[in-house]
Protein backbone atom coordinates (compact mmCIF):
# COMPACT_ATOMS: atom_id res chain seq x y z
CA UNK A 1 0.00 0.00 0.00
CA UNK A 2 1.24 3.63 -0.75
CA UNK A 3 -0.44 5.84 1.83
CA UNK A 4 -0.98 9.39 0.66
CA UNK A 5 -3.68 10.89 2.92
CA UNK A 6 -1.29 12.36 6.31
CA UNK A 7 -3.61 15.33 6.20
CA UNK A 8 -6.49 12.96 6.96
CA UNK A 9 -5.07 10.63 9.78
CA UNK A 10 -1.29 9.19 10.48
CA UNK A 11 -0.22 5.87 11.99
CA UNK A 12 0.17 5.86 15.48
CA UNK A 13 4.34 5.98 15.85
CA UNK A 14 6.00 2.90 18.07
CA UNK A 15 7.66 5.60 20.43
CA UNK A 16 3.94 7.03 21.03
CA UNK A 17 2.30 3.82 21.64
CA UNK A 18 5.14 2.87 23.86
CA UNK A 19 4.73 6.07 26.06
CA UNK A 20 0.73 5.54 25.93
CA UNK A 21 0.75 1.69 26.84
CA UNK A 22 1.20 1.74 30.73
CA UNK A 23 -1.88 4.47 30.86
CA UNK A 24 -3.86 1.71 28.98
CA UNK A 25 -2.83 -0.69 31.41
CA UNK A 26 -1.21 -1.00 35.17
CA UNK A 27 -1.03 3.06 35.23
CA UNK A 28 -4.87 3.08 35.34
CA UNK A 29 -5.56 5.68 37.59
CA UNK A 30 -7.72 8.50 37.87
CA UNK A 31 -5.87 11.99 37.59
CA UNK A 32 -8.26 13.70 40.17
CA UNK A 33 -7.52 10.90 42.78
CA UNK A 34 -5.16 11.56 45.74
CA UNK A 35 -3.41 8.10 45.57
CA UNK A 36 -0.11 6.97 44.57
CA UNK A 37 -2.14 5.72 41.33
CA UNK A 38 -4.03 8.59 40.87
CA UNK A 39 -0.98 10.91 41.26
CA UNK A 40 1.04 9.14 38.71
CA UNK A 41 -1.60 9.64 36.68
CA UNK A 42 -2.06 13.47 37.24
CA UNK A 43 2.08 13.97 36.85
CA UNK A 44 1.53 12.09 33.21
CA UNK A 45 -1.10 14.68 32.33
CA UNK A 46 0.95 17.40 33.59
CA UNK A 47 4.08 16.30 32.11
CA UNK A 48 2.45 16.15 28.95
CA UNK A 49 1.03 19.58 29.03
CA UNK A 50 4.81 20.87 29.59
CA UNK A 51 5.69 19.25 26.54
CA UNK A 52 2.42 20.57 24.46
CA UNK A 53 2.99 23.84 25.68
CA UNK A 54 6.68 24.01 24.36
CA UNK A 55 5.72 22.86 21.50
CA UNK A 56 3.78 25.98 20.79
CA UNK A 57 5.39 28.57 22.71
CA UNK A 58 3.33 28.94 25.28
CA UNK A 59 3.25 28.30 29.47
CA UNK A 60 1.74 25.02 30.68
CA UNK A 61 -1.04 26.52 32.38
CA UNK A 62 -2.25 28.28 28.89
CA UNK A 63 -2.75 24.21 27.81
CA UNK A 64 -6.75 22.90 28.05
CA UNK A 65 -6.49 19.38 26.35
CA UNK A 66 -9.74 18.02 24.41
CA UNK A 67 -10.71 15.20 22.98
CA UNK A 68 -9.88 16.87 19.66
CA UNK A 69 -9.89 18.87 16.63
CA UNK A 70 -13.47 19.90 16.97
CA UNK A 71 -13.93 20.09 20.39
CA UNK A 72 -11.62 22.37 20.51
CA UNK A 73 -12.60 24.68 17.79
CA UNK A 74 -15.92 23.92 19.18
CA UNK A 75 -14.38 25.01 22.89
CA UNK A 76 -12.76 28.05 21.10
CA UNK A 77 -15.80 29.57 19.10
CA UNK A 78 -18.71 28.85 21.08
CA UNK A 79 -16.59 29.63 24.21
CA UNK A 80 -15.81 33.33 23.76
CA UNK A 81 -18.88 34.00 21.80
CA UNK A 82 -20.78 32.91 25.05
CA UNK A 83 -18.27 34.80 27.25
CA UNK A 84 -18.25 37.92 25.62
CA UNK A 85 -22.33 38.20 26.24
CA UNK A 86 -24.92 40.09 24.56
CA UNK A 87 -22.67 43.35 23.79
CA UNK A 88 -20.57 41.03 21.31
CA UNK A 89 -22.53 38.98 19.22
CA UNK A 90 -20.38 39.02 15.68
CA UNK A 91 -18.20 35.98 14.64
CA UNK A 92 -15.68 36.53 11.50
CA UNK A 93 -14.03 33.06 9.45
CA UNK A 94 -12.74 32.91 6.59
CA UNK A 95 -14.60 31.45 3.65
CA UNK A 96 -12.07 28.11 3.41
CA UNK A 97 -12.19 27.04 7.19
CA UNK A 98 -12.49 23.31 7.98
CA UNK A 99 -16.07 22.35 8.46
CA UNK A 100 -15.22 22.21 12.46
CA UNK A 101 -14.79 25.95 12.19
CA UNK A 102 -17.36 26.67 9.85
CA UNK A 103 -20.24 24.46 10.92
CA UNK A 104 -19.73 25.62 14.15
CA UNK A 105 -19.94 29.20 12.73
CA UNK A 106 -23.15 28.26 10.85
CA UNK A 107 -24.81 26.65 14.04
CA UNK A 108 -24.20 29.87 15.74
CA UNK A 109 -25.47 31.92 13.36
CA UNK A 110 -28.53 29.74 13.65
CA UNK A 111 -28.96 31.08 17.01
CA UNK A 112 -28.38 34.69 16.49
CA UNK A 113 -24.61 35.24 16.27
CA UNK A 114 -24.14 37.20 13.06
CA UNK A 115 -21.30 36.00 11.05
CA UNK A 116 -18.92 37.13 8.39
CA UNK A 117 -17.27 34.81 5.84
CA UNK A 118 -14.18 36.75 4.90
CA UNK A 119 -13.00 35.70 1.43
CA UNK A 120 -9.94 34.23 0.28
CA UNK A 121 -8.33 35.43 -3.30
CA UNK A 122 -7.37 32.96 -6.07
CA UNK A 123 -3.84 31.77 -3.99
CA UNK A 124 -6.43 30.80 -1.01
CA UNK A 125 -4.78 33.20 1.21
CA UNK A 126 -6.88 35.72 3.47
CA UNK A 127 -6.03 39.78 2.58
CA UNK A 128 -5.76 40.83 6.29
CA UNK A 129 -7.25 44.15 4.97
CA UNK A 130 -10.18 41.91 4.60
CA UNK A 131 -10.57 41.13 8.50
CA UNK A 132 -10.06 44.90 8.95
CA UNK A 133 -13.06 45.71 6.92
CA UNK A 134 -14.92 43.26 8.51
CA UNK A 135 -14.24 43.95 12.18
CA UNK A 136 -17.03 45.70 13.73
CA UNK A 137 -17.11 47.24 17.10
CA UNK A 138 -19.67 43.84 18.54
CA UNK A 139 -17.07 41.68 16.91
CA UNK A 140 -16.09 38.84 19.77
CA UNK A 141 -13.57 36.95 17.95
CA UNK A 142 -11.68 35.83 14.67
CA UNK A 143 -11.06 32.81 13.53
CA UNK A 144 -8.46 31.62 11.18
CA UNK A 145 -6.65 28.56 9.98
CA UNK A 146 -2.77 28.67 9.96
CA UNK A 147 -2.70 25.71 6.88
CA UNK A 148 -5.47 24.73 4.76
CA UNK A 149 -5.96 21.01 5.33
CA UNK A 150 -7.15 20.51 1.55
CA UNK A 151 -4.49 22.61 -0.71
CA UNK A 152 -1.79 23.08 2.42
CA UNK A 153 -1.99 27.32 1.86
CA UNK A 154 -0.43 29.25 4.67
CA UNK A 155 -2.22 31.89 5.80
CA UNK A 156 -0.78 35.52 7.20
CA UNK A 157 -1.60 34.70 10.61
CA UNK A 158 1.09 37.41 11.98
CA UNK A 159 -0.40 40.28 9.92
CA UNK A 160 -3.76 39.65 10.84
CA UNK A 161 -3.08 39.62 14.49
CA UNK A 162 -1.59 42.89 14.02
CA UNK A 163 -5.35 44.12 13.04
CA UNK A 164 -6.95 42.24 16.02
CA UNK A 165 -4.91 42.92 18.26
CA UNK A 166 -5.14 46.74 17.45
CA UNK A 167 -9.18 46.22 17.75
CA UNK A 168 -9.12 44.29 21.07
CA UNK A 169 -10.77 41.08 19.34
CA UNK A 170 -8.89 37.85 20.45
CA UNK A 171 -7.73 35.34 17.59
CA UNK A 172 -8.14 32.10 17.04
CA UNK A 173 -6.43 29.48 14.97
CA UNK A 174 -7.10 26.21 13.82
CA UNK A 175 -3.92 24.68 13.64
CA UNK A 176 -3.95 21.45 12.99
CA UNK A 177 -2.53 20.90 9.93
CA UNK A 178 0.69 22.96 10.78
CA UNK A 179 1.81 21.83 13.81
CA UNK A 180 4.33 19.32 12.89
CA UNK A 181 4.66 21.15 9.77
CA UNK A 182 5.85 24.44 10.27
CA UNK A 183 7.09 26.07 13.23
CA UNK A 184 4.53 27.17 15.15
CA UNK A 185 4.91 29.87 17.93
CA UNK A 186 1.77 31.80 19.59
CA UNK A 187 3.48 34.78 20.19
CA UNK A 188 5.10 35.13 16.85
CA UNK A 189 1.64 34.26 14.95
CA UNK A 190 0.22 36.43 17.53
CA UNK A 191 -2.41 34.17 18.40
CA UNK A 192 -4.86 34.18 21.66
CA UNK A 193 -6.43 30.59 21.05
CA UNK A 194 -4.99 27.78 18.92
CA UNK A 195 -6.40 24.31 18.40
CA UNK A 196 -4.08 21.25 17.72
CA UNK A 197 -5.09 17.26 17.51
CA UNK A 198 -2.84 14.39 17.87
CA UNK A 199 -3.88 12.11 15.23
CA UNK A 200 -2.55 14.33 12.28
CA UNK A 201 1.01 14.31 14.44
CA UNK A 202 1.43 10.14 14.31
CA UNK A 203 -0.73 10.26 17.87
CA UNK A 204 -3.67 8.66 18.78
CA UNK A 205 -6.96 9.71 17.60
CA UNK A 206 -9.50 11.42 20.35
CA UNK A 207 -6.58 13.62 22.04
CA UNK A 208 -6.21 17.25 21.47
CA UNK A 209 -5.97 20.58 22.98
CA UNK A 210 -6.53 24.63 22.68
CA UNK A 211 -3.80 26.96 23.91
CA UNK A 212 -5.75 29.92 25.80
CA UNK A 213 -3.86 33.30 25.87
CA UNK A 214 -4.51 34.24 29.57
CA UNK A 215 -7.17 37.05 29.78
CA UNK A 216 -8.98 35.58 26.68
CA UNK A 217 -12.56 35.32 27.66
CA UNK A 218 -13.87 32.15 27.73
CA UNK A 219 -16.85 29.47 29.48
CA UNK A 220 -16.88 25.13 28.92
CA UNK A 221 -19.03 23.97 26.28
CA UNK A 222 -18.52 20.77 28.10
CA UNK A 223 -19.70 21.75 31.66
CA UNK A 224 -18.75 19.03 34.74
CA UNK A 225 -16.02 18.64 36.83
CA UNK A 226 -12.99 21.17 37.60
CA UNK A 227 -11.15 19.40 35.28
CA UNK A 228 -8.50 21.34 32.84
CA UNK A 229 -9.08 24.44 35.46
CA UNK A 230 -12.78 24.09 34.55
CA UNK A 231 -12.98 24.58 30.68
CA UNK A 232 -13.34 21.17 30.32
CA UNK A 233 -15.10 18.43 33.01
CA UNK A 234 -14.65 15.26 32.07
CA UNK A 235 -11.59 12.66 33.36
CA UNK A 236 -9.13 13.26 31.52
CA UNK A 237 -8.08 10.94 28.72
CA UNK A 238 -4.92 10.14 30.65
CA UNK A 239 -3.25 7.29 27.42
CA UNK A 240 -4.02 9.88 25.32
CA UNK A 241 -3.00 13.19 26.44
CA UNK A 242 0.18 11.31 27.05
CA UNK A 243 0.16 10.13 23.48
CA UNK A 244 -0.35 13.73 22.34
CA UNK A 245 2.93 15.11 24.28
CA UNK A 246 5.07 12.43 22.86
CA UNK A 247 3.63 12.78 19.31
CA UNK A 248 4.59 16.59 19.71
CA UNK A 249 8.12 16.37 21.23
CA UNK A 250 8.82 13.71 18.59
CA UNK A 251 7.19 16.44 15.46
CA UNK A 252 9.58 18.67 16.94
CA UNK A 253 12.55 16.76 16.76
CA UNK A 254 11.86 15.74 13.53
CA UNK A 255 10.68 18.95 11.83
CA UNK A 256 13.54 19.96 10.34
CA UNK A 257 14.44 17.59 8.50
CA UNK A 258 11.60 16.41 7.65
CA UNK A 259 10.14 19.56 6.15
CA UNK A 260 12.89 19.46 3.52
CA UNK A 261 12.90 16.04 3.13
CA UNK A 262 9.01 16.16 2.34
CA UNK A 263 9.99 19.36 0.21
CA UNK A 264 11.39 17.71 -2.51
CA UNK A 265 8.99 14.87 -2.46
CA UNK A 266 6.08 17.50 -2.84
CA UNK A 267 8.27 18.78 -5.47
CA UNK A 268 8.79 16.02 -7.20
CA UNK A 269 5.23 15.01 -7.03
CA UNK A 270 4.13 18.61 -9.09
CA UNK A 271 6.75 18.49 -11.54
CA UNK A 272 5.12 14.95 -12.42
CA UNK A 273 2.04 15.79 -12.14
CA UNK A 274 2.67 19.18 -14.56
CA UNK A 275 3.96 16.47 -17.47
CA UNK A 276 -0.25 15.20 -17.40
CA UNK A 277 -2.10 16.99 -19.81
CA UNK A 278 -5.11 19.30 -17.84
CA UNK A 279 -3.78 19.44 -14.82
CA UNK A 280 -4.09 22.19 -12.19
CA UNK A 281 -2.49 22.63 -8.93
CA UNK A 282 -4.53 25.11 -6.51
CA UNK A 283 -2.73 27.36 -4.40
CA UNK A 284 1.09 26.86 -6.00
CA UNK A 285 1.32 30.59 -6.06
CA UNK A 286 1.42 30.63 -2.19
CA UNK A 287 3.07 29.60 0.81
CA UNK A 288 2.07 25.85 1.50
CA UNK A 289 2.97 23.09 3.87
CA UNK A 290 5.76 20.84 2.19
CA UNK A 291 3.78 17.96 2.12
CA UNK A 292 0.47 18.73 0.27
CA UNK A 293 -0.41 18.82 -3.34
CA UNK A 294 -4.13 19.41 -4.23
CA UNK A 295 -4.41 19.11 -7.84
CA UNK A 296 -7.41 18.78 -10.30
CA UNK A 297 -8.11 16.22 -13.53
CA UNK A 298 -9.91 18.58 -16.06
CA UNK A 299 -12.48 16.54 -17.27
CA UNK A 300 -12.09 13.80 -14.92
CA UNK A 301 -14.19 13.27 -11.63
CA UNK A 302 -11.66 12.91 -8.90
CA UNK A 303 -13.38 10.17 -6.92
CA UNK A 304 -13.13 8.12 -10.59
CA UNK A 305 -9.14 8.85 -10.00
CA UNK A 306 -9.12 8.20 -6.24
CA UNK A 307 -11.31 4.86 -6.66
CA UNK A 308 -8.74 3.57 -9.53
CA UNK A 309 -5.79 4.22 -7.59
CA UNK A 310 -7.19 2.54 -4.57
CA UNK A 311 -7.46 -0.23 -7.10
CA UNK A 312 -3.85 0.24 -7.04
CA UNK A 313 -3.42 0.13 -3.34
CA UNK A 314 -3.10 4.04 -3.44
CA UNK A 315 -4.75 5.82 -0.84
CA UNK A 316 -5.29 9.38 -1.38
CA UNK A 317 -8.31 11.77 -0.89
CA UNK A 318 -10.47 14.38 -2.81
CA UNK A 319 -10.35 16.49 -0.29
CA UNK A 320 -11.27 16.80 3.65
CA UNK A 321 -12.08 13.56 4.93
CA UNK A 322 -14.71 14.72 6.97
CA UNK A 323 -16.70 15.62 3.92
CA UNK A 324 -15.79 12.41 1.93
CA UNK A 325 -19.55 11.44 1.26
CA UNK A 326 -20.44 14.81 0.45
CA UNK A 327 -21.00 15.28 -3.67
CA UNK A 328 -20.76 18.71 -3.86
CA UNK A 329 -17.17 20.36 -4.95
CA UNK A 330 -14.78 21.73 -2.44
CA UNK A 331 -15.80 24.79 -0.97
CA UNK A 332 -12.14 25.70 -0.64
CA UNK A 333 -11.89 25.17 -4.17
CA UNK A 334 -15.43 27.30 -5.24
CA UNK A 335 -14.01 30.04 -2.47
CA UNK A 336 -11.11 30.85 -4.68
CA UNK A 337 -13.16 31.05 -7.56
CA UNK A 338 -12.77 28.01 -9.29
CA UNK A 339 -14.97 26.30 -11.86
CA UNK A 340 -17.14 23.81 -10.22
CA UNK A 341 -16.71 21.27 -12.89
CA UNK A 342 -13.28 21.40 -12.64
CA UNK A 343 -13.33 21.57 -8.99
CA UNK A 344 -15.32 18.33 -9.17
CA UNK A 345 -11.73 16.90 -10.18
CA UNK A 346 -9.42 17.82 -7.59
CA UNK A 347 -7.74 14.92 -5.72
CA UNK A 348 -5.53 15.71 -2.87
CA UNK A 349 -1.97 14.01 -2.05
CA UNK A 350 -0.47 14.38 1.65
CA UNK A 351 2.85 13.11 1.86
CA UNK A 352 4.26 11.89 5.11
CA UNK A 353 7.11 9.96 7.27
CA UNK A 354 7.01 6.71 5.10
CA UNK A 355 6.69 8.52 1.87
CA UNK A 356 9.67 7.23 -0.88
CA UNK A 357 10.98 8.61 -4.23
CA UNK A 358 10.21 5.46 -5.22
CA UNK A 359 6.59 5.85 -4.22
CA UNK A 360 6.30 9.30 -5.62
CA UNK A 361 7.32 7.83 -8.76
CA UNK A 362 4.81 4.77 -8.69
CA UNK A 363 1.73 7.28 -8.17
CA UNK A 364 2.97 8.86 -11.45
CA UNK A 365 3.19 5.92 -13.50
CA UNK A 366 -0.11 4.97 -11.93
CA UNK A 367 -1.70 8.50 -13.32
CA UNK A 368 -0.51 8.80 -16.32
CA UNK A 369 -2.28 5.58 -17.11
CA UNK A 370 -4.99 6.28 -15.45
CA UNK A 371 -6.07 10.02 -16.59
CA UNK A 372 -5.73 9.45 -20.07
CA UNK A 373 -8.15 6.17 -19.60
CA UNK A 374 -10.90 7.83 -17.73
CA UNK A 375 -10.82 10.97 -19.98
CA UNK A 376 -11.40 8.57 -23.14
CA UNK A 377 -14.38 7.21 -21.01
CA UNK A 378 -15.82 10.62 -20.24
CA UNK A 379 -15.55 11.57 -23.81
CA UNK A 380 -17.82 8.72 -24.79
CA UNK A 381 -20.58 9.14 -22.33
Amino acid sequence: MIYLDYNATTPLADSVLEAMIPYLAEQFGNPSSYYQLGRAARAAVEQARQTAAAAVGAQAGEIVFTSGGTESDNLALRGVLGARGDRCRHLIVSAVEHHAVLRTAQALQRDGIAVTYVPVGATGQVDPDDVRRALRPDTALVSIMAANNETGVLQPLAAISAITRAAGVPLHTDAVQAVGKVPVAVDAWGVDLLTCTAHKIYGPKGAGLLYVRPGTPLVPVLTGGHQEQGLRGGTENVAGIVGLGAALQEAAVHLPDEASRLQALHDRLERGLEKLDGVVIHGAAAPRIANTTYASFAGIDGESVILHLDLRGICAATGSACTTADPEPSHVLLAMGVEPRLAQGAVRFSLGRDTSAAAIDEVLAALAEIVPRLRRVSSTT
